[in-house]
């Protein structure tokens, strides 16, 4: 049985011809997307004088929509067209993208325009990801699925390598707007290799119980203690700990000093331990557990701690990596483990709760650092975030460590009745 697991090694998912069509697609759209964030950071700092507090109410909407948009996500991606449903939210973001980048070229922005712009990709976000998530098995089937999520992780973080370093550039010789519009451009490749893909070679798994409602998967979700635990790990971490965009920002400007090019360079110091955790994390399948995952919530929380105590530029830069490696081998752990363990018949409704819960606390965790940086201070306020992730986690594995055994029958009636 391992040997037909470990057939292709880390690679196995692009055995699946739908899965190499979106991949190098999904690679240029992830490029676009950090590029972006990098730039919208920096626009927002431009236009009200490096203020943390403001950067943290932008960051606060783009996120707000997935608590209420998130599970609805999920409920559609148990009923309808997956594919369909992506290239319209796809165009959406793009759409979103060239027109706030169209708005800085012309000389016309102005601080509520960004808040819009944000808004709107936070909707369309917050719809795609767990149709997205669910559209994953489709593609590689259930037994590729956890190295799936690992090669789209190492994806999402080969674009975090490119991205920041590419804004930062195009940010110091021309303007924020070309960020933007480059991203909104990426859009389009996504939607002509979802146009591409073919509906034959989908893994569509049939399904012996349609549950019809979001209740009923938040029951199904309540009812495994394995899941929730993950997904409790994973909320004090997203909320309090994976918020690098802001105090990479803030650290560059009021701590060291430096200009756009050098802040553009930490978002690639922390893609180059991403991108390794990422691909560390598809030979780790075997010790994906809830148990392990917490561990590794655990080591990510002191990480960012020790981020808080960087004296210098340099020393900051060293360590960011370190958090990308911890942060990452974490998520891709938790990710797929709640995908592979839920059953398919409520996965989507499972996984909208899982990003809702992931990302639904951003909107108040950006808040409150962005007015903790301006009332203690950059350096308190990254300290505080890791001390806060890293008491959630050790209380979670001293609660719940003795009810984390996932259930021999992931089907609904088993584990609801």
């Amino acid at each position: 049985m391992r040997r037909t697991v470990d057939k292709d090694g880390n690679w196995r998912a692009f055995r699946h011809r739908n899965f190499r069509i979106l991949y190098p697609a999904n690679a240029l759209s992830n490029i676009g997307t950090w590029a972006q964030r990098v730039a919208q950071d920096w626009l927002v700092l431009e236009l009200t004088d490096n203020n943390g507090a403001a950067l943290g109410l932008v960051t606060a909407v783009q996120f707000a929509p997935v608590l209420l948009f998130s599970l609805h996500g999920g409920k559609m991606a148990d009923r309808v067209n997956k594919r369909k449903l992506l290239i319209w939210t796809n165009l959406v973001a793009g759409v979103a993208s060239v027109v706030i980048g169209i708005l800085v070229v012309a000389k016309v922005i102005e601080l509520w325009h960004v808040f819009v712009g944000a808004a709107v990709l936070g909707i369309s976000s917050a719809i795609d990801a767990p149709i997205r998530q669910a559209f994953t098995s489709e593609i590689v089937g259930h037994s590729d699925v956890a190295n799936a999520v690992s090669l789209n992780s190492a994806n999402f973080n080969a674009g975090r390598l490119v991205g920041p370093a590419l804004s930062g550039f195009l940010i110091a010789h021309f303007s924020t707007g070309s960020s933007f519009i480059i991203n909104g451009a990426t859009y389009l490749f996504v939607i002509a290799a979802l146009v591409a893909m073919r509906e034959k070679d989908f893994f569509i798994q049939k399904k012996e119980e349609t549950l019809g409602t979001v209740r009923e998967g938040i029951r199904y979700a309540l009812a495994r203690p394995d899941l929730y635990v993950v997904m409790m790990l994973v909320f004090f971490a997203a909320t309090f700990g994976l918020n690098f965009q802001i105090f990479n920002a803030l650290m560059a400007t009021k701590e060291f000093g430096k200009g756009p090019a050098s802040y553009g360079l930490l978002g690639t110091y922390i893609a180059v331990g991403s991108l390794t955790g990422a691909l560390l994390s598809a030979r780790l399948e075997r010790l994906r557990n809830t148990r392990n995952i917490i561990k590794l919530g655990v080591l990510f929380s002191l990480s960012v701690t020790v981020l808080s105590i960087a004296p210098s530029y340099l020393w900051y830069s060293l360590w960011l990596p370190i958090c990308g490696i911890t942060a990452l081998t974490m998520l891709i752990s938790a990710n797929s483990y709640i995908q592979t363990h839920s059953d398919p018949a409520v996965r989507g409704r499972v996984m909208g709760i899982y990003l809702l819960i992931f990302m639904g606390g951003t909107p108040f965790g950006s808040l409150l650092i962005g007015w903790m940086t301006e009332t203690i201070g950059v350096r308190e306020t990254i300290a505080a975030c890791g001390g806060i992730s890293l008491m959630a986690a050790v209380a979670i594995w001293v609660i719940f460590r003795d009810m984390v055994e996932e259930p021999a029958d992931l089907r609904v009636s088993a584990v609801l009745n």
